[in-house]
């Protein structure tokens, strides 16, 4: 009975690329037809309980039965088999606009805003699980210079993950119009290479927080590294522990954080970046974002990859910023910036599989690749994107105009 639900659902939906299936019982389908640029895959379910799995939890289901080798890819990958469904699938032509369920929409706000409590043991406990892993398997995936675990910025093609890493630096820190000494507290500063780069190229002080010992350590190391630990500093507190110092920064960025936070502490967040920065303060905030209304987080990246997070829509991102009168001063969405950066992500870990492999073993290669792709296929065809969000205490604090951006950001660029 499962098999032949799926084999529908599959018809129903897959109609450009191939996807074969064959099932636990050995009979085989196909559905779709050859295009060009799309993927052709077969699948083989290994025994019953796949498919019934699946149909109960798709996202959850397939992940595990995947990682668990019941769900055995014979041609292609987990890449070109995530972008076939999603990609038939896209989001701008999902469904009649205008049919929304408020009663079955209310009943997943209300679930995933339990699971969204992040008070600050369980805020530290949800990173640890993500970024406490080990630095090893971010060396081998990230750009080298910088070690950004965010979305690049891609300008132009062509490009590489390390020229856009580093483009998506500049881009920020011209949004931030910088003057030297100023002082700047980066939430969520990663392995430091955001605070390094302003450092050294804009004369700031930069004050970087995380939660994460592994990213601490580490970011400490490369400052020194890099000859500015002079003027940049690490620590690990939760931001909501820093209004009670009394100091104020002049910039605050925050780059791929905002997305741990959890809707039921949206305003906590804005209370504490309102509370933090100077009468004439400048922020920006940097956020994967979801492109219509406020939704949930799935079962599968709730369950191995982010605990505790949540995607934001803009709605509700600029709705709490306006209760503590941060002024929007700028707001840029970045439509296909990570698919691209993912895509990168993904090969280098294809590239080095068997190091991933016998740093951890073959289930959670095959759990990260999942994740790699399924986040891909959500940016080019799901309703993922990036938001920066430009935001002020003053209405006078920066220029009347966006050309200082792109003056700043090119030199910028040429000074590298």
């Amino acid at each position: 009975m499962s098999a032949r639900i799926i084999d529908r659902v599959i018809g129903g939906a897959i109609t450009t690329g191939v996807l074969e299936i064959v099932h636990a019982d050995g009979s085989e389908r196909r559905f779709g037809r050859p295009a060009p640029g799309w993927p052709d895959v077969r699948i083989r379910l290994a025994d019953p309980k796949v498919a019934r799995d699946i149909i109960l939890s798709p996202r959850l289901g397939a992940a595990e039965a995947f990682m668990d080798e019941r769900l055995l890819i014979e041609r292609g990958d987990i890449m070109g088999l995530i972008q076939l469904i999603r990609g038939n699938a896209v989001w701008e032509r999902r469904g009649a606009i205008g049919k929304a369920q408020p009663l079955r929409q209310a009943l997943k706000t209300a679930t995933a805003s339990l699971n969204q409590l992040n008070h600050h043991r369980a805020s530290k406990a949800n990173v640890a699980h993500h970024y406490d892993i080990g630095n090893d398997l971010y060396r081998l995936m990230l750009d080298k210079d910088h070690m950004q675990y965010s979305c690049a910025y891609w300008p132009r093609e062509g490009m590489n993950l390390d020229d856009a890493q580093e483009a998506k630096l500049a881009h920020i820190a011209a949004k931030l119009a910088l003057k030297p000494g100023q002082e700047v507290l980066d939430i969520g500063c990663g392995w430091g290479g955001m605070a390094i780069y302003l450092a050294r190229h804009t004369g700031a002080r930069v004050t970087g927080i995380t939660l994460s010992e592994e990213q601490l350590a580490l970011a400490k190391e490369r400052a020194e590294q890099a000859g500015v630990s002079d003027r940049v500093s690490f620590e690990l507190v939760d931001y909501r522990d820093l209004p009670a110092r009394g100091k104020r920064y002049d910039r605050i960025v925050s780059v791929g954080m905002f997305e741990h936070v959890g809707r039921p502490q949206f305003r906590h967040f804005f209370r504490a970046c309102a509370n933090l920065l100077s009468d004439n303060g400048v922020m920006l905030l940097h956020t994967i974002g979801r492109m219509g209304t406020p939704g949930a987080t799935d079962a599968f990246t709730r369950k191995y990859i982010f605990p505790g997070g949540y995607i934001p829509a803009l709605s509700e991102t600029l709705a709490a910023s306006e209760q503590f009168r941060l002024i929007a001063t700028d707001i840029e969405t970045l439509r296909m910036h990570y698919a691209f950066t993912l895509r990168e992500w993904y090969a280098r870990c294809m590239a080095h599989r068997g190091e991933i492999e016998a740093m951890y073993d073959p289930r959670f290669f095959r759990m990260w690749t999942f994740y790699l792709a399924g986040a891909t296929a959500a940016f080019e065809s799901g309703g993922m994107c990036n938001y920066q969000i430009q935001f002020a205490r003053n209405r006078h604090a920066l220029p009347l105009t966006r050309h200082y951006l792109a003056t700043t950001e090119s030199a910028l660029l040429d000074a590298r």
